[in-house]
């Protein structure tokens, strides 16, 4: 760079003063007799700095984003669990007859009757509360629909990291309820 700068400041008169300064290169200055050229670009500190930075945002937003979608998911799941439970109270009632809703504790599974059996994803704690005379030695609790809409009653919670969701099935009426617990 520098020999290119001294033709360039040796084609330059003495008498043409400002004037021919002006039609210098960008970036060439004089400073008594020696030029000095202007320095574009980054430091490679800056350069290191900033990619530090993108690194700390993206692993923020990942984490975020990891937690946003594990609360989802174990939302997700309590979703399907009361939508399941009240086909089974809609089918005890339609039908006229007891209707039972199974959760295999053993092989993480719940069964609607009439479907097929739905498997938890993994990662997903699910504990039953329901009368002792619900759960079956294999690990299987029910929970029992009876025509008239009523239910042997329970609650269902669902567990994931730090968030709990629990569905609750009321005795009297056999409503089905979704609530989260606040930790």
């Amino acid at each position: 760079m520098r020999s290119r700068a001294s033709a360039v400041i040796a084609s330059v008169r003495p008498s043409a003063g400002r004037a021919a300064m002006s039609r210098l290169p960008l970036g060439l200055r004089f400073s008594g007799s020696s030029p000095r050229v202007r320095q574009r670009g980054f430091s490679l500190l800056e350069l290191i700095a900033v990619i530090v930075l993108i690194a700390i945002v993206i692993t923020v937003a990942s984490v975020n984003a990891s937690k946003s979608l594990g609360s989802a998911r174990t939302r997700a799941v309590s979703r399907d669990l009361v939508a399941a439970l009240r086909y089974t109270r809609g089918q005890a009632i339609v039908h006229g007859e007891q209707r039972t809703f199974d959760v295999d504790l053993e092989h993480m599974r719940y069964q609607a009757p009439g479907r097929e059996s739905v498997a938890f994803p993994d990662g997903i704690e699910v504990r039953v509360l329901t009368a002792a005379n619900e759960v079956s030695p294999d690990r299987v609790a029910r929970v029992r629909f009876f025509p008239d809409g009523s239910s042997s009653g329970g609650r269902l919670s669902v567990v994931a990291g730090d968030r709990q969701w629990r569905v609750n099935i009321e005795w009297l009426t056999g409503e089905v309820a979704l609530d989260e617990v606040q930790r």
